[in-house]
């Protein structure tokens, strides 16, 4: 009986993507690669003909690509996302290298949905895009040439993958919350920090970022989030009866 990889649990997701010509690299590298869910978030309308010259074999993932408006929607039911940036900043707190994440990753493959998300070829992600992401994935490169191919980064992303899952070792079984949940998190934590003053509409988005990232690097499950809601919740009720 063959086992199943744990990497049909990886989605690759491609936000905004301008060159039909990348997504069918993308699809032929996902096939060397071993994997097979493609996601793609606002494509280009025509992009059979060319992504299909450059898929090579990888009709199959092209076919079955699944296609949402938002990145958002896109990865509503994923338990950990990670983006690619090559832009570091103070704001930007979880990066890691492709090994790096990669060996962070693989042990959570089992139980949980994981979606490697890379923006378009000129700008990357955007900033909203950027804080649906748990952690960040940069890829070191010469500093006279940084930027790679949008596949190219895609593959190295990959490889680091499938070298990750191929040690053998006994995988995690702990689940990691889906973002949906999170998500609805982040909102009652937003609205509690602006009623009680601690954040106003001039610096929420900041703030919000930030507190993303700590989260984020906690990767809580289902009864942390559930647990942390409560504490909202409580709090609310104090504040009603106070």
């Amino acid at each position: 009986m063959q086992t199943k990889s744990p990497l049909g649990n990886i989605s690759i997701v491609l936000v905004d993507t301008k060159t039909p010509a990348n997504i069918g690299a993308v699809a032929r590298g996902m096939m060397n690669m071993g994997l097979s869910r493609l996601v793609l978030v606002n494509p280009p309308e025509d992009r059979d003909s060319e992504a299909r010259k450059l898929a090579a074999g990888a009709d199959d993932i092209l076919g079955r690509a699944a296609v949402f408006s938002t990145l958002r929607e896109a990865v509503a039911d994923q338990g950990l996302v990670i983006g690619a940036s090559r832009h570091r900043s103070r704001r930007r707190t979880n990066v890691h290298s492709p090994r790096e994440t990669a060996e962070q990753a693989a042990p959570l493959l089992e139980r949980n949905k994981v979606s490697l998300v890379f923006g378009n070829e000129v700008n990357g992600l955007e900033n909203s895009d950027i804080a649906l992401c748990h952690e960040l994935v940069a890829i070191p490169s010469s500093e006279q040439f940084p930027s790679l191919n949008l596949s190219h980064a895609v593959m190295v992303v990959m490889y680091e993958f499938l070298a990750a899952t191929m040690t053998g070792e006994r995988l995690e079984a702990r689940e990691l919350a889906p973002v949906g949940e999170l998500e609805r998190f982040y909102a009652h934590l937003r609205d509690n920090l602006l009623r009680t003053g601690f954040i106003n509409d001039r610096n929420a988005e900041d703030m919000m970022f930030s507190l993303r990232q700590v989260f984020g690097r906690a990767r809580l499950d289902s009864r942390e989030v559930s647990i942390l809601q409560g504490v909202l919740s409580a709090l609310e009720g104090r504040a009603k009866r106070d």
